[in-house]
């Protein structure tokens, strides 16, 4: 029974671990997305189109 209560003890000590990682990657800007702006202005055109599809099939008279 004890060993359970070892290995309940090291899982939340890992646990806490990989959750600071997380915290400092996302401090230190990890997962900032530096990649999408740049190509957003070549695929402007799709996205104005598929806008006024949809606003053209939703409405109704």
């Amino acid at each position: 029974m004890s060993v359970i209560y070892i290995l309940l003890a090291i899982s939340v000590i890992v646990a806490v671990g990989f959750f600071v990682a997380f915290i400092l990657a996302v401090k230190s800007g990890q997962f900032d997305d530096s990649y999408t702006p740049s190509v957003r202005m070549l695929f402007e055109d799709e996205l104005i189109k598929e806008k006024s599809n949809k606003s053209i099939l939703t409405k109704k008279d």
